[in-house]
């Protein structure tokens, strides 16, 4: 898999628009002179007495209870060293964004430029007031694990070190599956540790907690084994030395059950892993590299059960799969600490959500058709949208059972509710959509690239794998471009449709499109010209197999792109028309809107048509639809023509798709206020059958309307105009779209290439 992330993507990223990752947003209204005097002076003085009088109402009248400090003294930071608590506030800064997309924690980032562990403790002893928890992170060994213990014992909010925690919990729970399938205990096997830093130190405790015995297993640091005749070990590494003698870490993995990798790369040969003992279970863990490779390991032992911190392989290790939905739990019971018990609970919720049946948008992000527990599925994947309700539940518990809980949760079903509603699925879609493209990278041809932006996109959807793409134009004006806005152009495919290399393509390609429309109004003389122009020689890239998909509209009329599309390519049988729909990333999770870019007035039979377009690609997304048919009326009100229109296409729906969840004509208030459809229309497919996700406008109008309103004034990020209906992909820019609307484009685009490739061949 090609995935790059150049110095100046990764530098633009981080500077464009407001600088960093990160900003504060009011909760309330601020807009009035009285909202400004309820949110400071003289309104805020009621809070403050209240909390003053009990001051567990801090948790009630402040932000503290959602709160997390991620705190670094920048000496430890990801594999660049100690480089600084300035140097290191950019992956604090991401450490807080991944709190907020996966559970909804709000995070202050505080680096502190302090390395004396006394002193650090003392400074986040003091910010105490402020937060609901604390996450140390980036801080060196062995200064980490007295300032946890220190901070552990002094805090009552909670406190947990990821780098050292993170990994184990993960790990632990993978180990729990891997032995269930090696039919292994582990209170009987051998395990080989090799790296005896914090994150190691964690992971055997907490397999020892889980039933391992000390004396079977044997942690390697860099001098060799970590045995009692050692007269170097600090006291920390004392607790880890076993009595034996000395012995090198080839010679250990004779008869070893597991290896626990967390080194550096390549430092496990194929000969060790073969002398393991029989149904091996190796987590080779160390980044970028591990200890041994996928491929390798694999090769010599096909009983072995892996996992390595990769995302490209099965069974990654990955820490975002815990500390979210650990500290999501225990700040939702006011836990005064992250305790053992926790931890082992967030152990074993993992292991089991890995033998549930997996959500089909896991299955489309990463391009599987049954992920099952197995071998190469040990762990959950960091996309699946239940985590947050299996981890997090689980360590709230844990915390009332164990008595650290200040508020107990009595009402899990409505617990397990706000959790879902907390972040909709709009971040797992848009990461499911990229896993599932990188998996099959088609070959997408950019009829605008004469543009610094397309070429911007094309250049990261190549880096990150997502696409093969295909650049129409001239090639001094594209070099031009690319080196006036520094864009590397190396592994980018250009091709000039006007150019004399192409001049025996365009007269086939152009022999092609001439029986297409000779008796359709076009001349030879005029294909001759046609096949010059990019939209024309794109589309008929897409139809000969040259390319798999294109995108074009950028700097074009919609219509004119639209056009060669439906000449050259046609639409799908059983298609009379095709629609367009736009993707709206919303607060409350996508959603899906048409026609808002095609069909002006369609009649109710059309209507209909569109709604089972609209249904079946949002099936392909892995969601299932909810369809809201869209008037001014609800349910039989108004007898205007529209309404009929709207009323008619829903029971044309009906009768072609009895199973298909969808209802109208309705009022948008109507279609997401749950409490006026009970109340008023009980009898609404839509009343309880889950959150409205899909909508469907009466006329072009509407719906162009609503997605620029959703787009402009309701802040959604918008994917689109996707057309439907069409046999290959071509999908059309709006005008003036970012590079984040044309790479979710490309998404979109590889997509819809997989699948009507595996539709052509099933036929």
């Amino acid at each position: 898999m090609q995935k790059k992330l150049r110095k100046e993507q990764a530098l633009e990223y981080h500077a464009k628009g407001r600088p960093g990752k990160i900003e504060v947003i009011p909760t309330k209204e601020a807009k009035t002179q009285r909202d400004l005097s309820l949110a400071y002076s003289p309104g805020v003085a009621e809070p403050c007495k209240e909390i003053q009088e009990n001051i567990e109402n801090v948790y009630k009248y402040t932000a503290k209870g959602n709160l997390v400090a991620v705190i670094s003294n920048g000496t430890a930071v990801l594999g660049l060293g100690d480089i600084g608590p300035e140097a290191g506030k950019p992956v604090m800064e991401g450490k807080g964004v991944l709190f907020k997309i996966f559970a909804d924690i709000d995070v202050f980032d505080i680096e502190i430029n302090e390395k004396d562990p006394e002193k650090f403790v003392e400074i986040v002893k003091a910010l105490q007031p402020t937060f609901g928890g604390v996450n140390l992170e980036d801080i060196k060994a062995p200064e980490c694990f007295y300032i946890e213990q220190r901070l552990k014992e002094e805090m009552n909010i909670p406190v947990m070190h990821d780098d050292q925690h993170g990994t184990a919990i993960i790990s632990a729970a993978a180990l729990l599956n891997a032995l269930e399938l090696q039919q292994k205990k582990i209170e009987d096997i051998i395990i080989l540790v090799n790296g005896a830093g914090a994150a190691a130190m964690a992971c055997i405790e907490l397999y020892e907690a889980l039933g391992a015995k000390r004396e079977n297993v044997w942690m390697f640091d860099s001098k060799g084994l970590i045995h009692n005749k050692r007269n170097d070990l600090d006291e920390r590494k004392k607790r880890f030395a076993v009595d034996r003698n000395e012995i090198s870490l080839s010679e250990a993995f004779e008869n070893a059950d597991v290896f626990i990798g967390l080194s550096k790369g390549n430092v496990v040969t194929r000969e060790m892993v073969a002398k393991m003992a029989p149904r091996p279970i190796v987590f080779a863990m160390a980044n970028p590299d591990p200890e041994i490779t996928w491929e390798d390991a694999t090769a010599v032992r096909n009983d072995i059960i892996m996992a390595t911190g990769r995302s490209d392989y099965p069974n990654q290790v990955n820490n975002v799969l815990g500390f979210p939905y650990i500290f999501r739990g225990a700040l939702d019971v006011r836990a005064t600490r992250i305790n053992e018990a926790m931890k082992l609970a967030a152990v074993k919720a993992l292991a089991e959500l890995t033998k549930t049946p997996v959500p089909d948008i896991v299955n489309m992000a990463y391009n599987e058709s049954a992920i099952a527990f197995g071998p190469n599925y040990i762990i959950p994947k960091p996309l699946d949208p239940r985590l947050i309700t299996a981890v997090s539940p689980a360590v709230a518990r844990a915390a009332m059972e164990s008595g650290v809980a200040k508020t107990p949760i009595t009402d899990w079903e409505k617990y397990e509710i706000d959790l879902n509603k907390r972040l909709g699925i709009d971040n797992q879609l848009v990461r499911a959509l990229g896993s599932k493209a990188r998996k099959d990278p088609k070959r997408v041809v950019f009829a605008d690239a004469e543009n610094s932006k397309i070429l911007k996109a094309a250049q990261i959807a190549l880096d990150e794998g997502i696409a093969k793409p295909v650049l129409l134009g001239n090639p001094e004006i594209i070099q031009e471009i690319a080196e006036k806005n520094n864009i590397p152009l190396d592994g980018l495919e250009i091709v000039n449709p006007k150019s004399e290399e192409m001049k025996a393509k365009r007269e086939a390609y152009g022999e092609v499109f001439f029986k297409k429309r000779q008796r359709r109004g076009v001349n030879r003389y005029e294909v001759n010209k046609l096949m010059k122009d990019r939209n024309h020689f794109g589309c008929m890239m897409v139809e000969m197999g040259d390319a798999d998909a294109m995108i074009s509209g950028l700097s074009r009329n919609y219509p004119d792109t639209i056009r060669p599309a439906i000449q050259i390519i046609g639409t799908e049988e059983g298609v009379s028309k095709i629609a367009g729909m736009y993707i709206m990333l919303t607060k409350k999770g996508p959603l899906f809107l048409a026609d808002t870019t095609v069909n002006f007035n369609p009649t109710a039979e059309e209507l209909a048509d569109i709604t089972l377009l609209v249904a079946k690609e949002v099936r392909n997304l892995g969601i299932t639809p909810r369809i809201a048919m869209l008037s001014y009326s609800n349910f039989g009100s108004s007898d205007t023509e529209e309404a009929i229109k709207v009323r008619t296409a829903r029971t044309i729906v009906k009768q072609r798709n009895l199973s298909l969840i969808v209802d109208g004509e309705m009022q948008g208030i109507v279609a997401f206020n749950k409490e006026i459809m009970k109340e008023n229309y009980p009898f609404s497919e839509l009343a309880d059958n889950g959150e409205v996700n899909t909508l469907i406008f009466p006329n072009l109008s509407a719906g162009n309307i609503a997605y620029n309103l959703l787009q402009e004034v309701g802040e959604a990020d918008a994917i689109g105009p996707i057309l439907l209906g069409l046999k290959k992909p071509v999908h059309v820019l709006q005008l003036g779209s970012s590079i984040r609307s044309i790479l979710n484009m490309v998404m979109i685009s590889v997509i819809d290439a997989q699948y009507k490739m595996r539709k052509i061949e099933r036929i």
